[in-house]
């Protein structure tokens, strides 16, 4: 089973999507699984595990919708209110749908402390009965709060989504390094090797600028937690899908065919509960 672990879909709203700014002009328009399937189909994939871009139900609602139309969308990663008073009842709701394999919150624009605040922390702690990851999207100075967090609820299973966004454009790695080889530590956690080329210089990248980030991954994670996501369709800044998917290919190239296939898809099924 071959899985793109990681892609968004949106029907772009200039006011809701205000993260996509005028530098991001490629990415204002609709992508939607007519675009993506055939990018899937081309590189031998089997689905992918469809990941919220917009903190809402409404988002949530939508990309399960989606997974309902669209069976190669074998998941979704969605959003509630964690710290909300009625996170039961909310869970209680989305858990019907088969398709809702994970939740995540944009915690990268939250303010220091938002991952240890116990409104926060009591949602993550109903995740577990219902089955469900938690994706932690955070930048490099978040690394020890997320540390803090998965080593609160160690039977919670935990996905790192793009290695937590290492400054590769600055060329910034020592203090990174040092926070990924604690975190992978924690049986509990998982990485996404994926959005690392939207990290670098868009324009003048290549893969031997990337592969010191990936090396520091491989080695902290191994091949059993690391976890194939294009970023789809945020990685079209950097290049094409193909050169997303061959970067990593590449890199792997040196492990076993067995720990390729994990890595490329056998991973997702695993840390999302994936159905064939």
């Amino acid at each position: 089973m071959k899985i793109d672990a990681h892609q968004h879909f949106w029907c772009f709203n200039p006011q809701r999507d205000a993260w996509i700014t005028d530098d991001m002009a490629v990415l204002q328009r609709d992508f939607l699984p007519e675009d993506l399937q055939p990018l899937l189909q081309q590189h031998q994939f089997d689905g992918c595990v469809a990941v919220q871009a917009d903190t809402s139900e409404k988002e949530t609602e939508f990309l399960l919708n989606l997974a309902e139309k669209h069976p190669f969308i074998k998941g979704v990663v969605g959003w509630l209110d964690l710290g909300s008073d009625a996170i039961d009842e909310r869970l209680e709701h989305f858990s019907t749908h088969k398709n809702l394999k994970g939740l995540r919150h944009i915690v990268q624009a939250e303010p220091d402390g938002y991952m240890l605040r116990k409104d926060f922390q009591r949602g993550i702690s109903k995740l577990e009965q219902h089955n469900l990851t938690y994706d932690i999207l955070i930048f490099p100075h978040q690394l020890e709060e997320a540390i803090a967090l998965v080593n609160t609820f160690p039977n919670q299973k935990f996905i790192l989504d793009h290695c937590a966004k290492p400054y590769i454009k600055d060329g910034k790695i020592k203090t990174w390094k040092r926070h990924i080889e604690t975190l992978s530590g924690f049986e509990n956690v998982a990485c996404k090797v994926s959005g690392l080329t939207t990290e670098a210089d868009w324009k003048h990248w290549n893969n031997t600028i990337i592969h010191p980030y990936l090396d520091v991954v491989f080695n902290a994670f191994g091949t059993k937690r690391t976890l194939f996501g294009s970023d789809w369709p945020v990685s079209v800044l950097a290049g094409t899908y193909a050169e997303t998917v061959g970067l990593i290919e590449q890199y792997i190239a040196q492990f076993t065919e067995t720990e390729q296939q994990h890595i490329m898809g056998l991973n997702a099924k695993t840390w999302y509960h994936l159905k064939d």
